[in-house]
């Protein structure tokens, strides 16, 4: 028979078609139960708080946690994290380093060159603008963070005064984390700038990149900024991944 060939085939497809149309209706159910990734936390940081009180109103209708890194001794520093505190965000002092360049150094920035002494006296009043503070996180600091003396001297007052440190990460070459596990610290690491560009699209998409990075680690922790776009895109999209199964934390929850 010289159609036989074509006699099989055609049997084979016909099979293959009846037992796709009798698994379809399995797969959609399968795929309703699959669940979302609700054990994936994602924390949410909040940097330069202090310079003004423009962006509260933004940050009282962000319904998730955020974690805000107020900056001491400037006018509103008190004030803002009396406020922060309030709407039920994580206080943290952000405390200024010495980074490689020079330029736009904040009052009292911890400096290579001092001493542990001097380093300590900076934190302890830093502590005392920056009420509520949980931990603390280094505003700029690439100097310090990879100069080993400094960075033990700054952690081991941090963990005197039993809060957690989150290292911004400005500089790969970063030694806090090693130095915190031998001391025994609470420790967290930045894993994405979200706004290094004020474009909400960049911003948007930076976020996207912190999901994806917490679905495959489990834990992911994005620093943006006080700035209007940074604020009313994290209000926009944060519901949103909350309903895909996202946790959002404070740091607090993820430093070990």
């Amino acid at each position: 028979m010289k159609n036989k060939p074509l006699i099989i085939v055609a049997a084979v497809l016909l099979m293959l078609i009846f037992i796709a149309l009798i698994l379809k209706p399995l797969y959609k159910r399968a795929a309703l139960k699959v669940k979302p990734p609700v054990k994936v936390r994602i924390a949410i940081v909040i940097d330069d708080w202090g310079y003004h009180l423009d962006n509260l109103v933004i940050a009282g209708g962000i319904k998730q946690p955020l974690t805000c890194a107020i900056l001491p001794g400037l006018k509103n520093s008190r004030l803002v994290a009396q406020k922060l505190h309030k709407l039920g965000f994580e206080v943290i002092l952000h405390l200024p380093m010495e980074p490689k360049g020079k330029r736009g150094l904040e009052k009292d920035t911890i400096a290579i060159n001092m001493g542990r002494q001097q380093m300590r006296g900076i934190l302890d009043k830093d502590l005392t603008t920056v009420i509520f503070a949980k931990g603390v996180s280094n505003h700029m600091g690439s100097r310090i963070t990879e100069d080993i003396n400094s960075s033990a001297m700054i952690l081991l007052e941090v963990k005197k005064h039993n809060l957690y440190f989150l290292d911004s990460f400005v500089t790969a070459k970063s030694v806090c984390a090693p130095l915190a596990r031998k001391m025994g610290l609470r420790f967290a690491r930045r894993d994405v700038f979200l706004d290094n560009r004020d474009e909400p699209e960049y911003i948007r998409n930076q976020i996207n990149l912190l999901k994806n990075l917490a679905r495959i680690h489990g834990q992911a922790i994005g620093i943006g900024h006080d700035r209007r776009n940074t604020l009313l895109v994290l209000k926009e999209m944060l519901p949103q991944l909350t309903k895909e199964g996202y946790k959002f934390v404070f740091v607090s929850e993820i430093a070990r």
